[in-house]
Parts: C-alpha cells; sequence; structure tokens
C-alpha cells in the first residue's frame, strides 16, 4: 500500500463502489476531495447553486437507478440547505449518501466557524448518521454506508469528514464494491397469500415504494393482469406499473378518483406491495386504518421493522420486491379464477383520465396535458414538487415504465427542477419535463443555471396563478373570502429563462399552448413555457367559488 490523502481514499471507494456522478456545491472543508475529483474522470461532479438542489439532486438520481445517489456539501448553512433533501430521500425511502465537510477534529465542541454536531442533527431523519474521525477507515465507512443505505428499506445516510482528517496522508486497504442484497420471499408465505386470493371476493393491490423497480413493475403487471386484480399505485408512485396494464386502477393520494377510493374501502383483500402506507396514500390513516377491521391485510416490504410497525399485518411478508414480484408472476395457481374487477377499476380510471373542457376558462390546464400526451412519448420523465398545480398531472397524465415520475411523497417544493436536472443528466436520449407552480418554481429556479451549464435538455412547464395555491385552497375551506399570505407577485419567467441562455415562450390561453409546445420540442437544451393560469380555477376539481359557497351554507 502507499500512503493517499483522506481526500484520494474516499473518491477511490465511490469509484471502487461504482459511483458515475456527484452532485455539489464546493467548501473549503472538502478541497481535499475536491483535488482528488480532478484526476478521476470517472465521476462527473455535477457543480448546483445551492444545496438544496444538491441534494434533490442526488435523491432524484438515487430514485432512477435504485443505487445511492451522492452529495457533497460544507458544514453549517451548507448541511442546512441540503437537510430538505435528506428529508425527502427518508420519507420517499431513496438511497442517498450525503457527504458533509466538517471542522478539524481538534476544533471540535468550541462552536467553531459554521460547527454542527451532524450525528445528532441528521440522526432523526437518515437510516445513519456518523462522522469518520481515522482516514484509514474511509473504506470501511463508505462500503457500510453503501450497504446501509440501499438494503431493506432503502434510505440517506450522512457521513461528516473532519477537513483535517481529509488532508491526512495514511494507507488504507481499499473495500471491493458492495453487492446488492435480494432477499427472496418465503414460498410458504406466497402460497398462503394465494389461498386469500381464492378466498377473496374483491382484491385491490397497492403498490410502489421502498426497493420498486422495473423489474418488479414488470412481473407484477403480468401477475395482476392474469388474476384481474385491480391495482392501484401509492402517492406519487404512478410508474410502479406502466398506466397501459389492463388492470391499473389509478393513483392514491391526494385528488384520487372516488371511485378508486370507494373500492378500497370495499376491499375484503388488499395487497400492499412496497408502500408503508403512510398518510397520503390511506387518506390521513382513514382509508385504510391501522386496524382495518373487515379488510385482510397482505404487506409485502422489503424491511422487516416497517412489517406490523403502524398497520397490523394479517400476512406479512418481508422481500425484495423484484424478487416477490418475479415468484408471483411465475406461481401459477390453476384454481384462481380470474378476478373482472381489475378490467372494471381500469375503465374507471381511463375515464377519471380523460380531461373534460371547463367553460369560462381561458387558460386550462387539463387539455394542455392532453396535448402533451399527444406529442411526447410515454418514456418522458415528468418531474414536480408541491401545489396545486401537480394535480392535473397526476390526474391526466399516463406514466410509463419507471422511472417516469420524479415526484416527492413528502410534498416537498422546489424538487421539480432539480429532478428534472439529474434526469436530463442522467437519461440523455429521453424527454424531461419539469412541471412547476409559480411558488414551487422559485424555491429552486436557480438551479437553471446548472441545467444551462451542463447542457441539459428539458422543458419546464410553470403553472402561475400568483398564489400559493394549496394553502390558498385550504385558506378558502377554513376561512373563506379571508386572503392572508399566499398572494405572490411574480417575475417574467420567460424572460427568467431567456437569461439563463434558454427558449422560453408566454401561453395565456389553451389554445395557444400546443403550438407552443410544438415549438419548444423543436429546440434543444433549456425551454420554459410560463402558462398564466387563473387561481379561480384553483384545482383540476373544483373552483374559489364553489369552495366560497360550499362553506356558506
Amino acid at each position: 500500500m502507499t500512503k493517499r490523502s483522506g481526500g484520494r481514499i474516499l473518491v477511490d471507494q465511490l469509484r471502487i463502489q461504482g459511483c458515475d456522478r456527484i452532485f455539489t456545491v464546493p467548501g473549503e472543508s472538502f478541497l481535499a476531495v475536491l483535488d482528488a475529483l480532478h484526476d478521476t474522470p470517472e465521476i462527473e461532479t455535477v457543480v448546483c447553486r445551492q444545496e438544496g438542489g444538491v441534494a434533490y439532486m442526488a435523491d432524484a438520481d438515487g430514485k432512477m437507478t435504485g443505487r445511492p445517489g451522492i452529495a457533497f456539501v460544507t458544514r453549517g448553512p451548507g448541511a442546512t440547505n441540503a437537510s430538505a433533501g435528506v428529508h425527502v430521500a427518508f420519507q420517499d425511502s431513496t438511497p442517498m449518501i450525503l457527504f458533509i465537510g466538517d471542522v478539524a477534529r481538534g476544533d471540535r465542541d468550541r462552536e467553531g466557524f459554521q460547527e454542527i454536531d451532524f450525528p445528532a442533527f441528521f440522526g432523526p431523519i437518515t437510516k445513519w448518521a456518523a462522522r469518520i474521525e481515522d482516514a484509514r477507515r474511509i473504506p470501511e465507512y463508505v462500503a457500510r454506508a453503501y450497504r446501509v443505505a440501499a438494503a431493506g428499506r432503502p434510505g440517506p445516510v450522512v457521513l461528516a469528514l473532519p477537513e483535517d482528517m481529509l488532508r491526512d496522508e495514511v494507507e488504507a486497504l481499499d473495500r471491493p464494491c458492495v453487492p446488492p442484497l435480494a432477499e427472496e420471499p418465503d414460498p410458504g408465505a406466497i402460497q398462503a397469500m394465494f389461498e386469500l386470493l381464492k378466498e377473496a371476493a374483491a382484491p385491490v393491490a397497492i403498490v410502489g415504494g421502498a426497493d420498486w423497480s422495473p423489474r418488479a413493475g414488470h412481473h407484477f403487471a403480468n401477475f395482476a393482469h392474469r388474476y384481474g386484480i385491480p391495482v392501484a399505485a401509492a402517492f406519487r408512485r404512478q410508474d410502479a406499473v406502466s398506466n397501459s396494464c389492463s388492470v391499473y386502477a389509478g393513483q392514491l393520494g391526494y385528488g384520487p378518483n372516488p371511485k378508486l377510493q370507494q373500492r378500497i374501502r370495499d376491499a375484503d383483500l388488499i395487497l400492499a406491495v412496497g408502500p408503508r402506507l403512510g398518510e397520503a396514500t390511506t387518506d390521513g390513516y382513514t382509508l385504510i386504518t391501522p386496524d382495518h377491521p373487515g379488510q385482510t391485510l397482505v404487506h409485502v416490504h422489503p424491511d422487516p421493522n416497517e412489517l406490523g410497525r403502524v398497520f397490523h399485518a394479517d400476512l406479512p411478508i418481508c422481500a425484495d420486491m423484484g424478487e416477490f414480484a418475479e415468484m408471483v408472476d411465475e406461481w401459477i395457481d390453476p384454481d384462481l379464477v380470474r378476478f373482472s374487477c381489475g378490467d372494471d377499476a381500469h375503465k374507471e380510471w381511463l375515464e377519471w383520465s380523460e380531461p373534460k373542457p371547463r367553460d369560462g376558462v381561458k387558460l386550462d390546464l387539463g387539455p394542455c396535458v392532453a396535448a402533451m400526451r399527444e406529442k411526447l412519448p410515454d418514456t418522458t420523465i415528468i418531474c414536480n414538487g408541491a401545489g396545486n398545480f401537480s394535480g392535473w398531472w397526476h390526474r391526466y397524465w399516463r406514466y410509463g415504465v419507471q422511472p417516469t415520475q420524479l415526484a416527492p411523497t413528502s410534498g416537498t417544493m422546489g424538487y421539480g427542477l432539480p429532478a428534472a436536472v439529474a434526469a436530463a443528466l442522467r437519461f440523455k436520449d429521453r424527454a424531461v419535463v419539469c412541471v412547476a407552480g409559480d411558488g414551487d418554481f422559485l424555491m429552486n429556479g436557480q438551479e437553471l443555471a446548472t441545467a444551462a451549464q451542463y447542457g441539459a435538455n428539458l422543458l419546464v412547464i410553470i403553472a402561475d396563478n400568483s398564489s400559493y395555491g394549496t394553502i390558498r385552497m385550504h385558506q378558502e375551506r377554513e376561512y373563506p373570502e379571508r386572503i392572508s399570505a399566499t398572494h405572490l407577485a411574480n417575475p417574467d419567467f420567460a424572460a427568467l429563462a431567456r437569461a439563463f441562455g434558454g427558449w422560453a415562450a408566454t401561453v395565456e390561453t389553451t389554445d395557444a399552448f400546443a403550438p407552443a409546445l410544438d415549438e419548444a420540442l423543436q429546440q434543444q437544451g433549456v425551454r420554459l413555457l410560463h402558462c398564466k393560469t387563473d387561481v379561480e380555477v384553483i384545482s383540476n376539481a373544483t373552483t374559489i367559488a364553489k369552495l366560497r359557497d360550499k362553506s356558506s351554507r
């Protein structure tokens, strides 16, 4: 062995583990890492404009690849800025590793410049948070971080890097690449599940979440189609199976099809494969209650700690999602008669997901999404943050095979644009669209600079109603006509995009959208459509007038 700096050892471990891209805002606390990256062409360094964008891009990369997305930020404000993305990765079960440059070891506990106790700070929202004190142990810590981030229920790991430790010249033994773990389900549990299906009259599957993969989606769709089982997507997991699947029933979460909600209530057997069955998916733990009397719950999850944590599972199955889906796809039971409810549920979703014209609306987003469906392939990756605007795409867009949806189940704002940049860099041959509200976009709009710097080819669609629309909707429900803290005065978003070197157009009517989209699709690089909508049309299902009328009754 030869002596290497801690920074060199760390970068070597990333290369060995298969890392090909990191996202960062540089800091003086990890200059030794940046220096090592200078001589490591196998790893692309994507320089962002704010640490929130760094963490969101790393989360999106982890979602797309199934491998930990890698982020580097500096201490203090750099780390706290990145904490929102760590929280997303935690709630979304995304493998991610955040490396934080830290104060020198000899200066700790003096409240030095930008000092924070990072294991204590990040502990509640990570799978593991630690500090590397000895450069000789960097290979051990990095290998463990990769294992922890990806195993069981995936999630974020945070490692603090004292700046003097990164400069130490030491001998260290590299660790080999950490192979993925894939736990097969117990065949006895699969047999028991099929016996429950034979006794059921109205089964429903809810899919997507921790450890989900294209392999899982392919095999589970085959299984569900064969036996006619309706498949509902958990909140913002709409690409778990291709929406063209003959038994796809739509999404749960905010603004789902009421007929799908009723189908869930009437189900006698629920197959929850992948999701935690969180608050959004279960409509505040009411659509499916933790004890679900009168319903049998089969809960399949890669983490044994999740099974039985909130929901009583009549049949808990701990397994890798791909392994489980492939086993049930290949498990043929000749005594199980195909259900008709899957085909019925798909027809209900097709009707629900077809936009209907809304009278008197100058710019109606429903037909705009329909125009996008006609002009963009089903491999398009749709990226969004939080806000009522997303409901139009959740309802009317038809998602293809994973990854085609990058959307935070944690409900964070500002996610869409960083995620779109990560997607455009990861899949350069695919269409990538960021859809954002005006409030949502400006939380990380600075990452247009990152998109331009790296030649990212993406389309941004901003639905601008000059309001924090979701909060305005709740405000009108609870305190009608008492508008407070929800109005926004916005810039010219088209001019802003041009300032970053992009192509842009302003759209103010429904009829103008399709031609503007055609022109945008003929361009390369950053393209932006600034769609000026009316706050009166507060969601895809209601208006402010209707909310006020309902409140007055």
